[in-house]
């Protein structure tokens, strides 16, 4: 009979290592495919209301019907989004708590000179959802049709021009401090607690200007309240086919939006990430659900979670640059 070494301890603490690992890949499997059992959490770090919520609340329905269980909306507003967030890179992975958030995932680290989370390492992206271009507009008595006009007039007379913004950090703000690196002027910026007081100092004519996200100001351009003269997305808004995007005047690297997107707590299964990406890009891409998503001020994207890290990747670097450049303090 050959001579068989007795186990070392360390070996058989192997072993039983690889029988676990083992036997958590199937178990893990059998939940994700069972996927969802009970009711799903979706954390909006917003008030309701606002785009974010918006989207999460259209989308927990489509969710809900591809998937056959409930899936609730739980808006957790404060400190620019940054609770809302932490709520969820600190939940269980296990699929049951997801987080719907906007552009304020990746502005905040450059925002903040200390933030909660980290954008690359605490999530798991599921999938980008939509986004929205801002828009730079003016009131008619301001005289200013074009962004041209809105130039000359920033060089010509360089401590009047003020333009208003839903508040310090957001993409508005942040693509009118673009503008004013780009074309080398200044422009008083006058930030309002949220979008919906800014656009009434405009239409008040209280401020001559305002960067925007396009859903609130689209009824105000298309009554000939406002004037557009401007979007920051990379093509033309369908229904504003005159409104030229800033890449079209020829600024480089002007694509300034507002997306939406989901993410779930880093560890979250790969099936379970898979599960929910399908079943929000089919939701996305039904020609109904898109349309709606437009009449709102929404253009859909619909890229799963390799193109929602992609997107994370390059845009928090960038918004920090941005940011420095325009000499915002950081809170």
């Amino acid at each position: 009979m050959g001579h068989h070494p007795r186990p070392t301890r360390r070996r058989l603490l192997q072993g039983a290592g690889a029988l676990a690992v083992g036997a958590i890949a199937p178990a893990q499997r059998a939940r994700a495919a069972g996927y969802p059992e009970r009711p799903v959490r979706i954390i909006v770090p917003f008030a309701p209301g606002g785009p974010s919520d918006i989207t999460a609340r259209l989308m927990s329905v489509k969710l809900g019907e591809a998937l056959g269980q409930t899936f609730i909306v739980e808006n957790r507003a404060g400190a620019g989004a940054n609770l809302g967030i932490v709520a969820v890179a600190r939940s269980a992975p296990d699929g049951y708590t997801l987080l719907v958030t906007s552009s304020a995932f990746v502005v905040n680290p450059g925002l903040y000179k200390q933030v909660p989370y980290d954008p690359f390492k605490d999530f798991a992206p599921v999938v980008e959802l939509d986004t929205s271009p801002n828009v730079f507009i003016a009131t008619p008595a301001s005289g200013i049709t074009s962004i041209a006009e809105l130039i000359a007039r920033g060089k010509a007379k360089p401590d009047e021009l003020s333009y208003a913004s839903a508040g310090i950090g957001t993409t508005p703000h942040l693509a009118a401090e673009l503008l004013k690196i780009k074309a080398g002027i200044n422009m008083v910026h006058v930030p309002y607690p949220g979008a919906g007081p800014a656009m009434q100092s405009i239409l008040a004519g209280t401020v001559p200007l305002m960067c925007a996200s396009l859903p609130g100001a689209h009824p105000n351009i298309k009554s000939g309240a406002l004037r557009a003269l401007a979007v920051t997305g990379p093509q033309r808004w369908y229904d504003l086919p005159d409104v030229p995007t800033m890449l079209d005047l020829g600024f480089a690297d002007f694509v300034i939006d507002t997306f939406h997107c989901m993410l779930a707590p880093a560890g979250t299964p790969p099936e379970i990430v898979d599960r929910l990406a399908t079943a929000s890009i089919d939701s996305l891409k039904q020609p109904e659900f898109h349309e709606r998503l437009r009449t709102l001020g929404f253009e859909t994207i619909a890229n799963g979670p390799e193109g929602l890290r992609r997107r994370i990747a390059d845009e928090v670097p960038r918004y920090r640059d941005i940011i420095a450049k325009a000499g915002i303090e950081r809170v």
